[in-house]
């Protein structure tokens, strides 16, 4: 028997940006990375300039990586572009220590996390819900 060559053609490319070392933790980054999916590239980056939280800045510039490798390598139109998916994941913890009283320590951990913005080209948009 031989093996059959499968080969899935994915109809959309993907366009991947990593950040890999982004000085903050997860558990922050995901509330903001949550709020730009599903938005075309335009709004999110307008979202993150208007943010109030420091990481955002960082989203942000992971984001525009993004839109130019689109741009560069795939040329696609900026104006269709759409963020399909967008997370973190941990990466190193520096370890740090305070002195507390009766010469203990107690420790800092100062988590990395690593982001990563996958865009797509939007072709058509679906529209759900009542025909008005």
């Amino acid at each position: 028997m031989s093996k059959k060559n499968k080969k899935k053609e994915n109809k959309e490319k993907l366009v991947k940006s990593i950040n890999k070392n982004v000085r903050s933790s997860t558990r922050k980054l995901n509330p903001i990375l949550k709020n730009i999916v599903g938005k075309k590239v335009d709004i999110a980056i307008r979202d993150l300039t208007f943010s109030d939280k420091r990481i955002s800045q960082d989203i942000k510039k992971t984001i525009s990586s993004a839109i130019a490798n689109a741009e560069n390598n795939f040329q696609y139109d900026i104006d269709k572009l759409i963020v399909k998916e967008a997370y973190c994941g941990k990466n190193i913890v520096m370890k740090r220590f305070r002195p507390r009283a009766k010469g203990r320590a107690s420790p800092i951990l100062k988590p990395y996390s690593r982001i990563t913005i996958i865009l797509s080209e939007n072709k058509k948009m679906e529209s759900h819900g009542t025909k008005s």
